[in-house]
């Protein structure tokens, strides 16, 4: 009985499934974006290597490699014993600095009072003075002293400049460190663009204001950019500008490294296009399930040009206007 039942309802899964609708889409000219193709890397807007400001033993690693930092977060620590001591020595020396200035104030106020009275005289007075003032500024370069000393106590610890993710770690806990070791560094996800190098007789056709899209073959996605900006400088080398193809802001799953191809409009032209996911390749063979009016699908062999922007591909041969296509190649070969 029970296999019966078990029996029975496979039989409804496999029933829901056949009744599917199997999705389509229709072979049409459309007019699309005429492109320039050129490959590039993505990276982030901003990223930064924090390094040590003061030396000593890292006592302290709080993050590692894929650890998201908030902005403020300390990221390591650094032994802060000799900083003490060196702040403690200077905040002893601003204590003497100014029981001097007191002493010598004193002695200047004194000799003032004798010297109107005639007791002193006029070179007593001035050695009083400059006594005075020698204390003062003795006294503000100690306080500078230790205000220096009180900036790099602070640097034993190591602060996060802005949010984001810890790409690369230069220490190990217990290393020693100089002034200048990088110790990590980090980026922010959320603002990605994209470097690609344009040869110099590209630009007149890429415009003032570009437009493009970008194609991430690893996603299988199109990001249409925030905005381009054109470098005002050429390689002497290449003769190629860099482009930089800002990205919209927090697209996911994307990050420094990955290769991109950047898709610059230059023109606009109609051509006979079918979504670009609803192709299927074995080998050299390139092909599409082409849908009947009776809901049935059969396999053709077409042959295809560039990509166009939206994740649209160009028909050469094979397929005519008109024509319905299956959007999911795999699912559409289970229901042959």
């Amino acid at each position: 009985m029970r296999i019966l039942c078990v029996a029975g309802l496979l039989l409804m899964v496999a029933g829901v499934q056949a009744a599917e609708p199997l999705a389509v889409s229709p072979v049409e000219y459309r007019e699309v974006a005429q492109t320039y193709s050129a490959e590039g890397l993505v990276e982030a807007t901003h990223q930064s290597t924090v390094s040590a400001q003061i030396g000593g033993r890292v006592k302290e690693v709080n993050f590692d490699v894929g650890d998201h930092v908030s902005r403020g977060q300390v990221i390591l620590r650094i032994d802060e014993r000799e900083a003490v001591q060196a702040l403690a020595g200077s905040q002893a020396q601003v204590l003497q600095a100014q029981a001097n200035v007191q002493n010598a104030k004193s002695t200047y106020d004194r000799s003032r009072q004798l010297f109107a009275q005639k007791f002193i005289s006029q070179a007593a007075l001035d050695k009083a003075q400059v006594d005075y003032k020698v204390a003062l500024a003795q006294a503000a370069a100690s306080e500078a002293g230790a205000g220096q000393a009180s900036l790099a106590h602070g640097y034993t610890s190591v602060i996060a400049p802005f949010s984001g993710v810890v790409s690369a770690r230069m220490v190990e806990l217990g290393e020693m460190v100089m002034p200048g070791k990088p110790l990590m560094t980090g980026f922010d996800p959320a603002e990605m663009r994209v470097i690609v190098s344009v040869p110099q007789y590209k630009l007149a056709e890429i415009g003032a204001k570009p437009e493009a899209m970008v194609d991430v073959p690893s996603l299988n996605r199109w990001i249409k950019a925030a905005s381009v900006t054109v470098q005002p400088v050429a390689d002497v080398r290449t003769h190629s500008t860099l482009v930089r193809v800002y990205l919209p802001a927090k697209e996911a799953g994307l990050y420094p490294g990955m290769f991109v191809r950047a898709h610059f409009v230059v023109g606009k032209i109609k051509k006979l296009v079918i979504p670009a996911n609803s192709i299927l390749r074995r080998s050299e063979v390139v092909a599409v399930f082409v849908a009947d009016e009776k809901g049935g699908v059969k396999l053709r062999q077409i042959r295809v040009g560039e990509l166009a922007a939206e994740g649209l591909i160009e028909v050469l041969s094979g397929l005519q206007a008109g024509e319905k296509v299956a959007m999911d190649p795999v699912k559409a070969g289970m229901k042959q």
